[in-house]
Formats: structure tokens, C-alpha cells, sequence
């Protein structure tokens, strides 16, 4: 599949099937111009860990901060949008500053089998950590369309179209499903590489990673009735003040437990929120959101957990 052949691909960029792909440079300067951001703590919270002990029987998930996970199986072990640098920008000295450290430590990683890569953003897409990945472990990179021009250092790229899938052996696989945001790198190249999340298929179980998406009342209902409900979500609940911007690609904590609802997940994690300052919500504000929410509709703390950096749950 190339770009050309998508459905999604209009011969220059792609494009969402429903609303807006992205806010124009007027409106961002709207947005700054006008923004007041909540004070987040000014010390960085370091108290990153070794990966933990995995007995190799059952499905161990850590978090890593942001976006990153590390999910250890019986088939191999993944990572989701690995960011190990301190900042996300085209620069390593330009772009918001990790607030907390990776909570699990570099050196201390397993062998990775694959990392998912959900679109091109300097926060998900951190081509230093997937270089050093690379020639570390020359693991496979699943990604969406485009990307593999940019990860020119990256051995192994597998680009998938919405809905394509990868199959890494006879008891794994890999889908990328849609998901309603955007791309871009620099200011001549935005939407001109794919964006999704994706489906890791274990054997019996089915792990959901959402990426960067903002809600859709149709999106998650039909991931659900073509995928099936997964046993374990990633769901983002971060970067997403002040509404009128933020929106479209990113969904807040209340929207996020209703694609907990919607995918009919057994178990959701928390991610995109508390390790960069990206947007004006408060660091813990999308934590506290979600409780609420949670105990308002009448949801059980542990069916979505929001994870402090480092800590790990198994299924």
C-alpha cells in the first residue's frame, strides 16, 4: 500500500474523513497570544526505575511517561511511542522539557521486538530514542504511511494504511486503526505522513493504543464492532486546554472514559498527560478529571488507572 492507493490521501496530504485535520498559523497565534497556562511543579520528578522483574507467563505493562510503554509477553516485548530524550522539538535544546524522567531507565530495557509509532509529533515520534533502538536491538518499527522516509536510520520500517495489518509471527500481529488528528514536522510538510493507533493482537488477547486522537461519536464504535473490545487500552487524556484549539486532535479525560465505554475496554491506562507541559490544563488536572468523572457515572477506580511513571500493572 502507498500513499497514492489510500482512501485517505488526497494526492498531496492526508486527511481526516470527519473534521478538521489542523489549526492554521492564525490560529495558533490566537491561542498564545490569549493563553494562560496553569503553573505546573517547577522541580523535576526523577525517580525512574529498572524495568520490572518478568516472569514470562503473563502480560506485564509499565509506564514510561507520555505516550511510552513497555509491554512485556510470552511473544515478545513492545513499545508504544518510545521518548527517551529530555525534550520534544526539532532541537535538542528547543521544545517543552520532560517534567518527570523516563520511569523506567534506558539501560534497563528488554529486547525490544517492535515499537508502534502513532504519527510524526516531536512528542511521539522522538527519531533519537528510535535510532538508538535501532542499532540496539534492530527492532521493527510499525508505523503509518510516510513515515519511513523520515526514520532513515531506522532498519527495519513497516507501513501500514489504515485497517492494514502486520503480522510479526504466527501468534502476533499488528493493525493500524484510524484516529482523528494530524501531522506535521516542520511548517511544509504538515499532514504528509499518516497518523493512527493500533491493535497488538497476543495470541487471545488484544492490546488497544490509541495515540493522539480527539473524539469521534462514530470512530471508537467502529474500531470496536471491526477489532472487537480490547482486553487493555492506552487512552490519552492529556493536552487538551483550551478546548476551542485543542478539540479536534485531542480528547479531554470525560471523552476519553467514554471510548472506555465505547470499546467496551476490561481495562484502560491513562497516558498523554503529566510528563511535558504541552497545553494549559494544570499537570494533575486530567488525573483529578478523570476520578471524577469516573465516580460521577459510576465507574470502578480500577477500570481505568491513571499510572505514575514507572509503575506497572499485569493482566
Amino acid at each position: 500500500m502507498t500513499r497514492a492507493n489510500s482512501d485517505n490521501f488526497n494526492g498531496k496530504r492526508f486527511f481526516n474523513k470527519e473534521g478538521k485535520s489542523h489549526h492554521g498559523i492564525k490560529d495558533v497565534l490566537a491561542w498564545k497570544l490569549k493563553t494562560k497556562p496553569k503553573a505546573w511543579p517547577s522541580a523535576l520528578y526523577d525517580k525512574p526505575v529498572s524495568a520490572p522483574t518478568y516472569l514470562g507467563k503473563s502480560i506485564q505493562v509499565s509506564f514510561i511517561g507520555h505516550s511510552s510503554f513497555l509491554i512485556q509477553t510470552p511473544f515478545g516485548n513492545f513499545l508504544t511511542d518510545p521518548v527517551y530524550s529530555n525534550r520534544v522539538g526539532p532541537f535538542s535544546w528547543a521544545g517543552p522539557k520532560r517534567f518527570i524522567k523516563p520511569g523506567i531507565t534506558w539501560e534497563s530495557l528488554p529486547h525490544i521486538t517492535a515499537v508502534m509509532l502513532s504519527h510524526d509529533h516531536y512528542d511521539h515520534c522522538d527519531k533519537p530514542t528510535l535510532d538508538r533502538i535501532s542499532k540496539r536491538w534492530g527492532a521493527s518499527v510499525i508505523a503509518p504511511l510516510g513515515m519511513k522516509g523520515l526514520l532513515t536510520h531506522v532498519s527495519a520500517v513497516h507501513e501500514l494504511d489504515w485497517w492494514q495489518t502486520h503480522p510479526l509471527n504466527n501468534d502476533v500481529s499488528i493493525t493500524l486503526v484510524p484516529a482523528k488528528h494530524w501531522g506535521r514536522r516542520f511548517p511544509w510538510d504538515t499532514n504528509k505522513r499518516l497518523w493512527g493507533g493500533f491493535y497488538l493482537n497476543l495470541g487471545l488477547q488484544k492490546i488497544y493504543f490509541a495515540g493522539d486522537s480527539g473524539y469521534d461519536s462514530l470512530l471508537f464504535k467502529t474500531i470496536q464492532a471491526r477489532l472487537g473490545s480490547p482486553d487493555l487500552a492506552f487512552l490519552p487524556i492529556g493536552a487538551y486546554e483550551p478546548r476551542w484549539f485543542m478539540q479536534e486532535a485531542h480528547m479531554n479525560p470525560n471523552e476519553a472514559l467514554q471510548v472506555h465505554i465505547e470499546l467496551g475496554s476490561k481495562k484502560s491506562i491513562a497516558m498523554h498527560w503529566g510528563t511535558f507541559q504541552l497545553t494549559d490544563e494544570g499537570r494533575d488536572e486530567p488525573r483529578h478529571t478523570l476520578i471524577q468523572a469516573m465516580t460521577q457515572g459510576g465507574i470502578p477506580s480500577e477500570a481505568f488507572l491513571t499510572l505514575e511513571a514507572g509503575q506497572s500493572i499485569t493482566l
